[in-house]
């Protein structure tokens, strides 16, 4: 049986490596037309001719996330080798440098918050008209993580880059949804990849002052840290499979990782005891039957 994907054209940022590059051979496999996006032109030109190899439609372009010109010239592109455009893969991500919040660096935190926010944001306005210009319908896949359902210590920049992704995500389906553009967030838990290496990366607009950089000693004790847990992941073509299961079936939350179920019940069950709160609140507890105003 032809696969729904079968013909269709996907473009992938940071497709490069790790879970970008799984997710182009996961979807070459389906039968899709692959535009490959990243910023490091030797890996990419490497990684796009393994799949050449394997016989796949696949086209590479210069993409840094954080420009929206470079997102143009990526559709430009790929509607002129392949027609049409039917999904967008908004992979690419950076994990930042972990540290106390008093002494996280604001260059950081604007790298993170641009490449993992506003790369998906630039990659949603550059391609959904084009998916919706031809009426086929398609799909919408946000690259998001655990991170996103739970708060880890030192590591606020990388938290609030992808609960803002899952929001977007959410913000997105309803929308979408009468173009027959299927969205979907995919919230893993730890995968190998160089996540941990994202700084080799980093674009010079980013670079942080000498002496406002971090303590070394310190920075390397969180790198070793996040080193060990990126590599005691799950590996990056098993999450594949997994997005190609879940896109088949319409999931709308994509997880990789059952057994993180009970961390985001915990936190649920936390939010749920709130609203008691507020329940019983001499203030506020009256409004409990209110209609609830939305739009």
């Amino acid at each position: 049986m032809t696969s729904e994907f079968f013909g269709k054209t996907a473009i992938i940022s940071g497709a490069a490596g790790g879970i970008g590059l799984s997710l182009s051979y996961a979807l070459a496999e389906q039968g899709m037309n692959i535009v490959m996006g990243d910023i490091d032109n030797i890996a990419l030109d490497n990684a796009a001719n393994g799949l050449r190899e394997k016989g796949y439609n696949v086209l590479t372009c210069a993409l840094d996330v954080t420009e929206f010109s470079q997102w143009e010239a990526i559709v430009s592109s790929a509607k002129e080798k392949f027609g049409k455009i039917h999904m967008v893969v908004n992979n690419a991500g950076v994990g930042g440098t972990p540290g106390k919040v008093e002494e996280s660096e604001h260059e950081t935190w604007r790298w993170v918050m641009d490449v993992n926010v506003m790369g998906v944001l630039f990659g949603a306005q550059a391609c959904i008209p084009s998916i919706k210009e031809h009426g086929e319908g398609g799909w919408v896949l946000n690259v998001a993580s655990m991170a996103g359902m739970m708060g880890m210590p030192y590591a606020g920049a990388y938290c609030a880059s992808k609960a803002a992704v899952v929001s977007m995500t959410e913000s997105w389906v309803a929308e979408l949804h009468p173009f027959n553009i299927h969205t979907s967030v995919l919230c893993p838990a730890f995968v190998k990849t160089r996540i941990h290496e994202s700084y080799r990366n980093r674009q010079e607009k980013y670079a942080v002052a000498p002496d406002k950089r971090i303590n070394k000693e310190k920075l390397m004790a969180g790198a070793k840290a996040a080193t060990q847990a990126v590599e005691s992941g799950i590996p990056a073509n098993m999450l594949a499979k997994r997005v190609i299961e879940a896109l088949i079936s319409k999931q709308t939350y994509i997880y990789t990782h059952p057994n993180y179920r009970k961390v985001t019940a915990n936190r649920f069950k936390a939010i749920d005891g709130a609203f008691e709160d507020a329940e019983k609140s001499d203030v506020v507890g009256h409004l409990v039957n209110d209609d609830i105003v939305t739009f």
